[in-house]
């Protein structure tokens, strides 16, 4: 797990959307967080990563713009986000196993073979009844 230097995110409060009533008009609860993957202190081999990434929450500049609304708390919302942003960069940390080619046992080459052989067999007997 890669960690997030928390000055290098920034967030800024806005309105949320959807129902609440008066206190969605007057109060700013949800929150942008952007995150510059270039001027980040991520390794090298995570920003490649994240910028290869085809996200549209990853901006062609490679800043990621995350919105979190879910909680009537600002508070709330910002760990929200921090949290999506620390699971999007531990997401691409973890390296995906190389597959390495293998070839078919003999075993289950003739096992599939004679499989192939009853099928055709059986549909073999589907034909028209000669009389």
């Amino acid at each position: 797990m890669v960690a997030i230097d928390a000055n290098e995110v920034e967030f800024n409060a806005i309105r949320a959307q959807g129902p609440g009533g008066q206190n969605v008009n007057k109060v700013s609860n949800a929150v942008h967080l952007r995150f510059d993957i270039v001027k980040s202190s991520l390794p090298e081999h995570i920003k490649e990563r994240l910028l290869t990434l085809r996200d549209q929450r990853i901006t062609k500049d490679g800043v990621v713009v995350l919105k979190a609304q879910q909680s009537r708390s600002q508070e709330a919302n910002k760990d929200e986000a921090l949290r999506r942003l620390q699971e999007l960069v531990d997401g691409v940390a973890v390296l995906p196993t190389v597959r390495r080619a293998t070839r078919p046992t003999r075993s289950s080459q003739r096992k599939r073979l004679d499989g192939k052989a009853k099928d055709g067999e059986r549909k073999q007997l589907r034909g028209k009844v000669s009389l």
